[in-house]
């Protein structure tokens, strides 16, 4: 007998096979997994990925004008998941030269990339308009000259939307909200004509103003400020259209719909999300009289971070009786997961190899870095019997895991795999200590002021 799994926490072939005590993920039981690729292993599941982004495709269906949906490549990137969101027809939503590239080297369709960020570079901007992308959402004045200057010296016309700051309130986590007025992204709205008669008439030759982008946060489980967002979009679009004969064809209301990283959490499903914002495009567009736009939006953790989950193994264990407390630390911690120490990110996770043993013993799960702050969770439930060498696995760790890991203590970053259909690939290598020192130099001048104090 094999036991389903709490879909909205973990992967869709998550399973339990009671016959012979094994945690599976993709087909491959655990031990399997890390005889391939040891711990801590980044695991994600293919299933949960297609399955979600054929979800979003799914339910913007309806929308009579056309829809791309962009992956927003700074939740998790590899070259193999850049061939993965190909297959599906999705897009890319890239915010650094080395997303654009990790793209570009795996034959993604450049047109089928938009390019974000609030300080693109120089080299970043050439890079993108030399090779070719669908939109840059250009972020404020510097920018905007910047791609300018690059277009005329390349004979190019380049594409844009805008992005702007709608001053709408989402209940999320200070850090993660964006579209707020006091907000390092976009425009205020009180520059808008501004930046619009600088294209116009300036650089008409260069850029063509196609839409407005607007990002409002991250981890969001309401619906209502994605509506408020369109009314208010719809309303610039119209007022555009009025003041300049333009009518703008492009409308980004960015990603940011939330998922449950514990049992209690209830994000919207992407349908309900869906049928909310299709029904008030479709309304308000009819009231003001005006086309319906091209809709873009740019998903990341809702596509990704279910599907991936992360395995560690069990070391040393410290119980302090006096204020009846335990940490267990695991062969990982800040350095694949910065979230919980950066800003107090929760997560699900269970003993894999004792997943039927009641899990009643309160325990702090703590990771093997140099820093007091190296908690993964506060108060987890584990069986009595956890011991060293047992298995962790932490749950809906997909997103923003392996994209802000690092090598703190010089500490080797983990192996990607991906899982499925009892087969596991390498979408990422483990990294070796000779990686670590890779690119490390010892001047010259100090080897030779050693050669000369031998002497």
């Amino acid at each position: 007998m094999t036991t389903s799994p709490n879909t909205q926490i973990q992967p869709l072939s998550f399973a339990f096979d009671e016959s012979t005590g094994q945690v599976s993920i993709g087909g491959v039981p655990l031990p399997e997994l890390i005889k391939r690729h040891g711990t801590p292993l980044y695991i994600m599941d293919e299933e949960t990925l297609r399955q979600m982004m054929q979800s979003y495709k799914s339910a913007f269906e309806r929308y009579p004008a056309p829809v791309q949906v962009l992956f927003a490549a700074k939740a998790n990137l590899t070259m193999g998941l850049c061939a993965l969101i190909q297959q599906e027809g999705l897009g890319i939503d890239v915010v650094s030269g080395g997303e654009y590239y990790t793209a570009l080297k795996s034959n993604f369709p450049t047109e089928n990339l938009v390019f974000n960020g609030n300080n693109k570079t120089v080299d970043e901007l050439e890079l993108v308009i030399h090779h070719g992308i669908g939109l840059i959402s250009v972020d404020n004045f510097h920018e905007l000259t910047l791609i300018h200057q690059i277009a005329q010296q390349t004979g190019k016309r380049v594409d844009v939307v805008l992005r702007i700051t709608p001053g709408i309130e989402c209940h999320t986590h200070d850090y993660i909200k964006t579209g707020l007025l006091d907000s390092k992204f976009g425009f205020d709205l009180s520059r808008l004509s501004q930046v619009i008669d600088l294209i116009t008439t300036d650089y008409n030759e260069t850029i063509r103003l196609t839409g407005l982008h607007a990002h409002i946060g991250s981890q969001i489980f309401e619906i209502k400020p994605y509506v408020d967002l369109i009314e208010v979009m719809l309303n610039l679009f119209y007022n555009i259209r009025e003041h300049y004969g333009l009518t703008l064809t492009h409308m980004n209301i960015g990603g940011g719909l939330g998922i449950a990283y514990q049992s209690q959490d209830d994000p919207p499903n992407v349908s309900d999300y869906a049928n909310q914002v299709i029904d008030k495009l479709i309304d308000y567009a009819e009231k003001i009289d005006f086309p319906l736009p091209m809709l873009i939006l740019e998903p990341g953790r809702s596509l990704v971070a279910t599907a991936g989950t992360t395995l560690y193994r069990v070391g040393s264990t410290k119980v302090i009786p006096e204020i009846n407390k335990t940490y267990v630390a695991v062969d990982g911690g800040m350095g694949d997961n910065i979230r919980p120490a950066l800003y107090g990110a929760v997560y699900t996770a269970l003993i894999a190899n004792k997943y039927n043993e009641p899990h009643t013993r309160h325990v702090t799960l703590a990771g093997k870095y140099c820093e007091s702050g190296d908690i993964l969770i506060r108060d987890l439930l584990v069986p009595e019997s956890i011991a060293p060498g047992d298995l962790v696995l932490v749950f809906g760790t997909g997103a923003y895991n392996y994209t802000m890991s690092s090598n703190y203590n010089r500490v080797p970053r983990p192996a990607m795999v991906l899982v499925n259909d009892g087969q596991s690939q390498v979408l990422i290598q483990r990294e070796t200590y000779d990686d670590i020192i890779a690119r490390d130099l010892i001047p010259e001048s100090f080897l030779t002021q050693k050669v000369s104090a031998e002497n």
